[in-house]
C-alpha cells in the first residue's frame, strides 16, 4: 500500500544487515534477486573480498549470476533434485561435465549451462558426441560419476581425515549467545521501540485523541449535575459510568492486536538470528507502553474524574488513578499475549475478543456474584476485571460522599449498593484488587515472553509440484522411465502461435527478425521437433504504439529531505524522458537500482496515484485516454498480487470473463484459456491454490507465469511487465522469457523492465531503453545482433572502457554508464545521448508517430467495462464464493468462535430466561444479550477486517487494469457474507435460547434469530466499512474500537435512554446496539404481564412489561419500527463500504 525503498535497495539491506556483526560464517539466500547485474556484481565481489580478508565462511545462492559474478566464487556446490551434482573449485566444473559428454556453448553463461545440462528437457542440445547416440544421463549418474572424478575423490579424501581440534584457536568459536551483553541488548531494543513509536507517532496520537473524545462524551453523558446519591438507583448510574471506564481502556489495547501481528515476521528472522532473546522485546514493549499508559488513563482520569462528580476525596482520587493505570496495562500485556499466541490476524482477533468476553463476562456485572453458576465460579475469581471492578467500586462508594443512611436501613447506602451488585463491602478489597492487577501484569507479560521464545509463525512456504512434474523428477534423480508422454513437453517455435493465432509476416516491417526465439531454446526442439502446435485461435487485437514526449514526473519534497537541506518543493524522479515502443518490438527497460524503470512504467500504464506529470503520451497517435487505454493494455506488476483462495484456472478464467469483449462466448474464452495455459506452462498448475507469497501456494516463479497469464487472457495489445523474471533461476526466467517473446511474435507491444539478464536473455530484446540514477535516459534503440549497436554506441564515447570477450553486454553496459564512471570521465551521459545522432532519430520516430495514420481512428468502446453490470456483479461473487470456501481460517474459526461462545453463555445463563422474580433476573437476561451482541458482534468486525484489507489489494490491481468497477466489487463483498451470518446466528441463537430457556414461541424465537442476524450482519459490514474508509488494519481497529465504545455506552445497558441527559438522547436513537437491545428486551419481555413476585418496595405490585417500559422506555408495540431500523443500519453500513471503495483509493504509488 505505502511504497519505500525499492526492491533491490530492500534486499541490498538485507544483505547488510547479517553482514554488519561478528559473524564469520555467512549462509546468504538469492541475495541479488531484484538487483541490476552490475549492482549484483559489486556486492558479490565486496562479499569475497571480506572472506578472504577475514577468513570467513560464505556460502551464497544465486538465481540468474551473471558470468562475471559467477567467476567471482571459488568454490561451486551444483544441486539437482536433492543430490550433490559437483562439488569443487570452478575451474573444474566444465572438464567434469565434458567428461560426462556435455559442453557449454561459447555464448552461454557458466551457470545457466549448469542449471539446464541436468534437466530432462534442456541436456539433448548440449551432448556434443556427434558420433554416438544421445541418451539421458539422470542426476544419480551425475552425482556417482563426481565421486569418482578427481575433485570428487580430493574432496572424500580430506573428509576421511578427522580434524584436529588442536590446531583451532581458542577463539574460533564464540562463547556467548548474544552478541553484546543482556543489558545492551534490552537498551538497543527499547531504543528502537521508542524510534517506532516515533515514526508511528499518527497512529498512537489519533488513539489518545480518540480516547479523550470517548471521555468527553462519557462525561457529558454521566455529567454530575444530574447525579445523585439519594438511592441505590443513583448509585447504579456511577456503577455504570466506572465500569465502562474499565471497559474502555480495557478495550482500547485490543486495537494493538494488528500492530502486533504486523511486527511479528521481522521479530520472528532477528530472533532466529540471535539479534536478541525475546525477552529483551518483550520487556523493552512492555517498558515503552508503560508511559503510554500513565498518559491513556491519565487523560481518562483528569476529563471523567471531576466533571462525573466521583468522591472529592485526595486519596480515594488518585487510587483510581492507580487502578485506571493498572487495568491498562493489564490489558496491553493480555492482547499483547494474545498476538504471540494467535500469530494470524484472524486468529489472535478471535483469542482477543474469546479473552475479552471471559474476563467481561465472568466480571461481576454482566452476571451478579450470586447467579453465577457453581460450575463457573472458578472463572469468576481469576477473572481480572473482576478484581480492577470490586477494587473501584470500593474506592468508590465506600468514600465518605456514600455515607448516607436511607430510611428503614441500618447500613449507608454505599455498602447498600454494593451487596445488591454482589461486591464484597470491605475497603482491603482495593489492595486485593490491585495486588491481582499487578499479578496479571506480570503473568501475561511473562507468557507472552514464553510464546515469544518457543512459537514458530504459522505456513511454510512450500512449492506445489505437479504430479507430471513429479515423474520428471523422479526420473532426473534415478533414471527411472515412468512413460512421461513427449506430448507433454513443451515446443518452443508452435507454441508462439497458440491462443494468439499465427499473423506471421502480418508485421514483417516493424517485427525484428535477427533475434531468434531459439536464442532461449529449453531444448526441447531436440526432443519434440515432430509435435509442432497446429491447433490455434485468433481473438483479435489492433496493434498499437506507444510514444511519450518530455515525460516529467515529480513529487512533493519530503520532509526529511528538507530538513536535510532540499530547498525545492518538489522532488523530480522523471526528468523529460522521451521514447517509443512498437508492435511486435521487445523493448528492455533498464538501469540500476532506483533509477526510475517502474516509476516510468506506472506513469505510461496511468498507474500512478500521487504526484505531478507532466508531458504527452499518445497511442497510435491519438492522445492517451485512461478509460480506453486500460481496456487495451495489461500490467504485470513486480509484487505478484493475486486472490490467495482461488486455483491458478480460476484466476484466468475470472480475468478472462471480465476482460474479453462480451461477444466471446463462454466455450471459446475457456478455450483461449487454456491455450494461454499451455503457452505459459501452466497446465500442470491448473488446481493448484495460488496462496499467499511466502507462506504457501505457488512458488515465485510460478506466481510470476501466473501474473503474466492473468494480463494475456485480456488479449491485450500492449504489455507492461515489471521485473517478471526477478526472483526466478536461470530456467524458470527463460521459461518465462519464451513466452514473452511468443507474445511480442504476434505483433503486440511488450516493454519489459529487467534484471540480471543472462547473455541469452539480453540478446531476445530488439531494443533498449536505459535509464541513469536521477531519472534520465542514456540510451534508446536497437541492440543488434549480440548487442553490437548498444556496444558500438558506448565504446564511440571517449574514455568508455571496451567491453571483454564473452562479458554479459548488460552488466558491461551498467557499470561502464555508473555514476563513478561519470564522475572519472567528467560526462554526463545523458547529456551525450541528447547530442547524439541516435536521440535526433528517436525524436523524428516520436514525431511520427505522434501523428495518427491516415484513415485510421482512435481507440473506442461503447462501455467503460467489457462486461455489463450484472456480469460483473455474479463474476465477483463467485470468486468470492471460493475465496470464502476455501478460507477456514476465517469461516471456520468463526462458526468455532460462535459454537463455544454459545456454550459459554448457555451454560453461565443456564435458566435464567425463565426466571423473572426480580428486576436483577432481568438485569442478568440482559446481560447475556448485550454479551452476545457486543463480543460475537465485535468478533465478526474484527476478524473480517484483514480479509478485506488483502482482497482489497487485489482490487486496486484489478480495477487499475479496467476489470470492473467497484461497485460488483463491493456488492459481492456485501452478498458473500449472507448466507455466512445466516448459518452463525441459526448455529448461535438455537443454542443459547434453549439453554437460557427464554419463552419458547413462534413469535419470541424467530423476532430473537431475526434481531441477532442482522445485528451480527451490521457489525461484519461496519467492520468491512471501516477498512474501506482508513488506509490500513492498525487504523480501522481503533476507528471501529472508538465506535465499539460510543455504541456500548448508549446501548442502553450502562445507563437506560430515560436516564441520558436531554442533549446525548438524540444518539440512543442513532446507536445500532441500542436498537438491537430493544429489539431482544421487547421481544422477550415487553409483552410479559405478570407481576415480579420477589421485589422491593420500589417494583412492588409492578409487572414485567411495566418495568421494562418505565426502566428502559421499551415499548412492545413499538417492534416493528425497531426491526425497521435494524435492517436500515445493515443496509447503511453496506451502503457506505460500497461508496468508499468507489470513491476512496489508499494506494500510493
Amino acid at each position: 500500500m505505502v511504497r519505500g525503498i525499492s526492491g533491490g535497495q530492500k534486499k541490498r539491506l538485507t544483505t547488510g544487515e547479517m553482514f554488519v556483526g561478528p559473524s564469520m560464517a555467512f549462509f546468504m539466500d538469492e541475495i541479488s534477486t531484484g538487483l541490476d547485474s552490475s549492482t549484483a556484481y559489486h556486492i558479490v565481489n565486496s562479499i569475497r573480498q571480506a572472506v578472504h580478508i577475514f577468513k570467513a565462511t560464505t556460502v551464497i545462492s544465486l538465481l540468474q549470476p551473471a558470468p562475471e559474478t559467477y567467476n567471482l566464487f571459488d568454490d561451486i556446490i551444483f544441486l539437482s533434485d536433492g543430490q550433490i551434482v559437483y562439488q569443487g573449485p570452478l575451474e573444474y566444473v566444465l572438464e567434469f561435465f565434458e567428461s560426462m559428454g556435455f559442453r557449454c556453448p561459447e555464448r552461454k553463461g557458466v551457470a545457466d549451462f549448469l542449471q539446464e545440462v541436468t534437466s530432462m528437457k534442456d541436456q539433448g542440445q548440449y551432448w556434443f558426441h556427434k558420433d554416438e547416440p544421445y541418451r539421458f544421463v539422470p542426476v544419480k549418474e551425475f552425482a556417482e560419476a563426481a565421486q569418482s572424478f578427481h575433485v570428487g575423490i580430493k574432496i572424500c579424501d580430506e573428509l576421511a581425515i578427522p580434524f584436529d581440534k588442536s590446531k583451532s584457536h581458542p577463539a574460533a568459536l564464540t562463547t556467548s549467545r548474544y552478541g553484546v551483553n543482556e543489558i545492551e541488548l534490552l537498551k538497543v531494543c527499547f531504543l528502537r521501540e521508542l524510534l517506532l513509536m516515533k515514526r508511528n507517532s499518527f497512529y498512537h496520537i489519533f488513539k489518545t485523541v480518540q480516547l479523550a473524545i470517548m471521555a468527553f462524551i462519557m462525561t457529558s453523558v454521566f455529567v454530575r449535575t444530574k447525579m445523585h446519591r439519594n438511592t441505590v438507583k443513583d448509585g447504579g448510574l456511577y456503577l455504570g459510568a466506572m465500569f465502562y471506564g474499565l471497559f474502555t481502556l480495557l478495550f482500547n489495547e485490543f486495537a494493538e492486536l494488528p500492530m502486533t501481528i504486523s511486527k511479528l515476521p521481522v521479530l520472528y528472522k532477528q530472533r532466529d538470528m540471535l539479534f536478541f532473546p525475546a525477552w529483551a522485546y518483550a520487556i523493552s514493549t512492555w517498558i515503552t507502553k508503560i508511559p503510554m499508559s500513565f498518559l491513556k488513563s491519565g487523560i481518562w482520569f483528569v476529563i471523567t474524574y471531576y466533571i462525573v462528580g466521583f468522591d472529592p476525596n485526595g486519596g480515594r482520587m488518585f487510587r483510581q488513578y492507580l487502578l485506571l493505570f493498572l487495568v491498562n496495562q493489564m490489558a496491553s500485556g493480555l492482547f499483547q499475549f494474545m498476538a504471540f499466541v494467535g500469530r494470524d490476524m484472524i486468529i489472535a482477533n478471535t483469542f482477543g475478543s474469546f479473552s475479552i468476553l471471559v474476563v467481561m463476562v465472568l466480571s461481576g456485572l454482566l452476571l451478579s456474584r450470586e447467579k453465577v453458576k457453581k460450575w463457573w465460579i472458578w472463572g469468576y475469581w481469576i477473572s481480572p476485571i473482576m478484581y480492577a471492578e470490586n477494587a473501584i467500586l470500593v474506592n468508590e462508594f465506600l468514600g465518605d460522599s456514600w455515607k448516607k443512611v436511607t430510611n428503614g436501613s441500618t447500613e449507608t447506602l454505599g455498602v447498600q449498593l454494593l451487596k445488591s451488585r454482589g461486591i464484597f463491602p470491605v475497603g482491603y478489597w482495593y489492595w486485593i484488587g490491585v495486588g491481582a492487577l499487578v499479578g496479571y501484569i506480570i503473568l501475561f507479560n511473562s507468557l507472552s515472553i514464553l510464546a515469544l521464545t518457543y512459537l514458530k509463525p504459522f505456513g511454510k512456504s512450500h512449492v506445489n509440484i505437479s504430479e507430471e512434474e513429479l515423474k520428471q523428477k523422479h526420473m532426473n534423480r534415478t533414471g527411472e522411465n515412468f512413460m512421461v508422454e513427449l506430448s507433454s513437453v513443451p515446443s518452443l517455435r508452435g507454441k508462439a502461435s497458440i491462443g494468439f493465432g499465427c499473423i506471421e509476416g502480418m508485421y514483417g516491417e516493424i517485427m525484428r527478425n535477427n533475434i531468434s526465439t531459439d536464442s532461449i531454446s529449453d531444448g526441447s526442439d531436440a526432443m519434440a521437433s515432430s509435435q509442432e502446435w497446429t491447433k490455434g485461435m485468433v481473438l483479435p487485437f489492433t496493434p498499437l504504439s506507444l510514444c511519450f514526449d518530455d515525460i516529467r514526473y515529480s513529487i512533493d519534497m519530503p520532509e526529511e529531505m528538507k530538513a536535510q537541506g532540499g530547498k525545492e518543493d518538489r522532488l523530480e524522479l522523471l526528468k523529460g524522458v522521451s521514447g517509443a515502443f512498437r508492435p511486435g518490438v521487445l523493448t528492455a527497460l533498464m538501469g540500476v537500482t532506483g533509477a526510475g524503470k517502474t516509476t516510468l512504467m506506472d506513469v505510461l500504464a496511468g498507474r500512478k496515484t500521487h504526484g505531478h506529470i507532466d508531458g504527452t503520451i499518445s497511442i497510435s497517435g491519438y492522445p492517451k485516454k485512461q478509460a480506453t487505454f486500460a481496456r487495451v493494455s495489461g500490467y504485470c506488476e513486480q509484487n505478484d498480487i493475486h486472490s490467495p483462495q482461488v486455483t491458478v484456472y480460476e484466476s484466468l478464467l475470472y480475468s478472462a470473463w471480465l476482460r474479453l469483449p462480451s461477444n466471446v462466448n463462454p466455450e471459446t474464452r475457456k478455450t483461449f484459456v487454456e491455450e494461454v495455459m499451455e503457452l505459459i506452462e501452466l497446465k500442470s498448475l491448473r488446481n493448484a491454490l495460488v496462496g499467499l507469497p511466502g507462506v504457501n501456494g505457488l512458488s515465485t516463479e510460478q506466481r510470476k507465469r501466473l501474473t503474466i497469464a492473468v494480463e494475456l487472457v485480456a488479449n491485450p495489445s500492449i504489455i507492461f511487465m515489471d521485473e517478471p523474471t526477478s526472483g526466478l533461476d536461470a530456467r524458470a526466467a527463460a521459461i518465462v522469457m519464451r513466452t514473452v517473446r511468443n507474445t511480442v511474435d504476434t505483433g503486440r507491444t511488450v516493454v519489459c523492465t529487467i534484471h540480471q539478464p543472462s547473455i541469452d536473455i539480453f540478446d531476445a530484446f530488439d531494443e533498449l531503453f536505459l535509464m541513469k540514477t536521477g531519472g534520465e535516459a542514456i540510451y534508446a534503440g536497437p541492440l543488434g545482433s549480440h548487442s553490437c549497436h548498444l556496444i558500438e554506441y558506448f565504446e564511440g564515447i571517449n574514455g568508455v572502457i571496451k567491453i571483454k570477450e564473452g562479458y554479459n553486454p548488460a552488466t558491461w553496459m551498467l557499470e561502464a554508464t555508473s555514476e563513478a564512471q561519470e564522475d572519472i570521465l567528467g560526462v554526463s551521459f545523458a547529456e551525450v545521448y541528447k547530442n547524439s545522432h541516435l536521440y535526433r532519430k528517436n525524436k523524428e520516430m516520436i514525431e511520427a508517430l505522434s501523428s495518427p495514420p491516415p484513415g485510421s481512428e482512435d481507440l473506442y468502446f461503447p462501455t467503460q467495462y467489457s462486461q455489463p453490470f450484472l456480469t460483473q456483479c455474479f463474476a465477483c461473487l463467485w470468486k468470492q464464493h471460493w475465496s470464502y470456501w476455501r478460507n477456514p481460517s476465517y469461516t471456520a474459526m468463526k462458526f468455532i468462535f460462535t459454537f463455544f461462545i454459545a456454550l459459554l453463555i448457555g451454560t453461565m445463563f443456564w435458566d435464567l430466561g425463565s426466571k423473572r422474580a426480580n428486576p436483577q433476573d432481568l438485569f442478568n437476561a440482559m446481560g447475556s444479550m448485550y454479551a452476545s451482541v457486543l463480543f460475537i458482534g465485535t468478533n465478526n468486525a474484527y476478524s473480517v477486517q484483514p480479509v478485506v484489507s488483502v482482497e482489497r489489494l487485489v482490487f486496486y490491481r484489478e480495477r487499475a487494469a479496467g476489470t470492473y468497477s467497484a461497485l460488483p466489487y463491493a456488492i459481492a463483498q456485501i452478498l458473500i457474507e449472507i448466507p455466512y451470518i445466516l448459518v452463525q446466528a441459526l448455529l448461535y441463537g438455537v443454542i443459547v435460547y434453549a439453554m437460557i430457556a427464554f419463552e419458547w414461541t413462534t413469535a419470541k424465537f424467530f423476532s430473537y434469530m431475526f434481531f441477532m442476524y442482522f445485528t451480527l450482519l451490521y457489525f461484519t459490514y461496519f467492520g468491512m466499512m471501516t477498512i474501506a474508509m482508513t488506509p490500513d488494519n492498525n487504523i480501522a481497529s481503533v476507528v471501529f474500537g472508538a465506535f465499539n465504545g460510543t455504541w456500548n455506552l448508549f446501548s442502553g445497558f450502562f445507563i437506560p435512554r430515560a436516564s441520558l441527559p436531554a442533549w446525548w438522547r438524540w444518539y440512543a436513537w442513532a446507536c445500532p446496539v441500542a436498537w438491537t437491545l430493544y429489539g431482544l428486551v421487547a421481544s422477550q419481555f415487553g409483552d410479559v404481564h405478570t407481576t415480579f413476585e420477589d421485589a422491593g418496595a420500589s417494583f412492588k405490585n409492578q409487572t414485567v412489561a411495566e418495568f421494562v417500559n418505565d426502566y428502559y422506555g421499551y415499548d412492545h408495540n413499538f417492534l416493528g419500527v425497531v426491526a425497521a431500523m435494524t435492517i436500515g443500519f445493515t443496509v447503511l453500513f453496506a451502503f457506505i463500504f460500497a461508496f468508499s471503495v468507489k470513491v476512496l483509493n489508499f494506494q500510493k504509488r
